[in-house]
């Protein structure tokens, strides 16, 4: 079960991310930065992230690097497992404690990895948001076709990165 430190918010000023693992050679970063800063302007101030290799650590960056920039935001770390990180390179190990110690809340399943972790987690974002930002090449299966179609069942916001 998905715990943390999350206070009440408002789910119509929350925004979630859906996304691949590889991103494509045309990926730039300063657009999703840019995508990100137009959110908040439409009134998105708290923003949960699952934590994933890809798409969900650009946006941690973007994130995070607005926030460094005077945006006030609130990020949500939202981990699916207690060990999400253990086949992580070293680096990206670093950087994936980096964003924890970052968050400005922590979400997260204390077992270790079991069968259906990443849904349970994939189906908080939707949830808990009234918009996911979705980085989808269009692919019939996976995490992020499973989230995006949840969203669309759930009447949730969908803007295509």
């Amino acid at each position: 079960m998905l715990t943390g430190n999350l206070p009440e918010f408002l789910k119509n000023r929350t925004c979630s991310f859906t996304g691949h693992r590889e991103l494509g050679k045309s990926f730039d970063r300063e657009n999703l930065k840019e995508k990100i800063r137009q959110i908040i302007k439409k009134g998105y101030d708290v923003f949960l992230n699952g934590m994933a290799i890809g798409f969900d650590s650009e946006c941690m960056e973007a994130l995070l690097a607005l926030k460094d920039e005077g945006e006030d935001i609130k990020i949500c770390a939202v981990v699916p497992c207690a060990d999400q990180p253990k086949n992580f390179s070293a680096e990206f190990k670093e950087r994936y404690d980096y964003f924890l110690s970052r968050a400005d809340y922590i979400v997260k399943d204390d077992r270790t990895y079991f069968k259906n972790c990443m849904l349970l987690r994939n189906n908080f974002l939707v949830d808990n948001s009234s918009l996911l930002l979705a980085y989808y090449d269009g692919r019939k299966k996976g995490g992020t076709y499973y989230t995006i179609n949840r969203a669309k069942k759930n009447g949730i916001d969908i803007d295509y990165f």
